[in-house]
């Protein structure tokens, strides 16, 4: 047979054979459980809102959406996990902007690419961090504390979820904009770090405002500062820090992505059912209550986004000197 001839005939195997490639992944996906990857610990804001993002996109895909935490080295650790996962779209990765855009800068085996080794599907959150003390620390208001942090250098601590995470790159900018020497202590997430604070070992932390608002609303946690440029409506009484150090501001926003490979079709089902999910009133309710702020970014949107960021970070990592091994 000569070589013109298989050629034709593989050519011709392909054709036969790509709708079919296509139908099975527009048509049938997803045929088992679908996974959420979320690369930090249970009980943080990222992972809050994967789950209640899992609870409504289950009947959407009509198949069970789990969620599994990988948590450590600020989102290295699960990062790395879900680009091991097949290119199937049956493993999504949910992760926040710091994990994802920050943690490159920072880590020097984070061995991962935000803009290479992503394709965004949607972003869906916005929180503020909110700057918390335990109710025993002896300043009461933002003022009072910069006041108290600036006449004792070196004396007080900050936790956060990990070296490199959005809540420790906030610590060193204030120390940075507000002339503070605020000490860093690293924990293995949000809950840890705050568990802490609220038990007084550490005297404060950044923590997103879901993440805090229950035990601010306690008693449990004193609010200081919101990092947003203006108020949070969630805390109307609390500043925002913008208004005693000007050009201070980090929100945290959190989006799903797949790995590179996975094909278009599966990709854009999941995004069709997160949109789905997002037009539901009830989340922007729920999301309400706990101090998220929708976003509607499709994936032309989250990648120019996380692009403009993720220059703006290394400048930020640049001037703080953070590096983690």
């Amino acid at each position: 047979m000569s070589l013109k001839r298989v050629l034709r005939g593989v050519a011709a195997m392909a054709t036969a054979i790509a709708p079919a490639v296509c139908a099975y992944a527009a048509g049938s996906y997803p045929e088992r459980p679908v996974t959420i990857m979320v690369p930090t610990a249970p009980g943080g804001t990222v992972d809050i809102v994967a789950r209640i993002m899992a609870e409504k996109l289950g009947p959407i895909l009509r198949q069970s959406v789990i969620v599994v935490n990988k948590p450590g080295a600020g989102g290295v650790v699960g990062t790395q996990a879900f680009l091991r996962e097949p290119r199937d779209g049956y493993t999504v990765l949910f992760t926040a902007n710091s994990n994802q855009l920050i943690v490159p800068w920072v880590y020097k085996d984070a061995k991962f690419d935000p803009i290479k080794d992503f394709v965004p599907i949607a972003a869906v959150g916005q929180v503020p961090n909110v700057l918390c003390v335990n109710p025993d620390f002896p300043a009461h208001t933002l003022r009072e504390f910069l006041a108290l942090a600036k006449a004792n250098p070196g004396k007080y601590q900050y936790a956060s979820a990990g070296a490199g995470t959005l809540n420790h790159l906030l610590g060193e900018m204030l120390n940075e904009y507000g002339g503070l020497r605020l000490q860093h202590i690293p924990y293995r997430g949000v809950s840890p770090a705050m568990a802490d604070v609220l038990g007084n070992q550490v005297p404060m932390l950044f923590a997103s405002l879901p993440s805090a608002l229950s035990s601010i609303k306690a008693g449990k946690l004193r609010a200081l500062g919101v990092s947003s440029e203006a108020r949070d409506p969630s805390l109307p009484d609390v500043p925002a820090i913008a208004e005693q150090i000007p050009g201070f501001s980090g929100d945290l926003w959190v989006a799903f992505y797949a790995a590179q490979g996975v094909p278009a079709p599966v990709i854009d089902t999941l995004r069709q059912g997160i949109g789905q999910a997002m037009r539901d009133p009830a989340l922007k309710d729920r999301f309400g209550q706990l101090g998220v702020t929708m976003m509607h970014d499709g994936p032309a949107e989250l990648a120019a986004r996380q692009e403009a960021e993720f220059e703006r970070w290394r400048e930020v990592v640049k001037a703080a000197g953070v590096v983690a091994e």
